[in-house]
């Protein structure tokens, strides 16, 4: 029970958000910020598109055994 407590203890709550947002809006500014957000949305869709992947192989590749077993 204390580590779910020092969990919820260590999430940042809506001020410590405002803060955040604030200290991200200094260092990168206004202009860079759409930049981070394409880039960040770009790597995220490549991870779902590769984890995807892996998912449609391995199902493949059982597929492919039980048909050999059946045979």
């Amino acid at each position: 029970m204390s580590l779910l407590n020092s969990l919820l203890l260590s999430m940042p709550g809506g001020s410590e958000w405002i803060i955040i947002v604030l200290a991200v809006l200094v260092l990168f500014g206004g202009r860079k910020i759409p930049e981070f957000m394409r880039g960040l949305g770009k790597g995220m869709r490549e991870f779902k598109d590769a984890k995807d992947n892996i998912k449609n192989e391995i199902e493949a590749g059982m597929n492919d055994s039980t048909e050999k077993k059946k045979d």
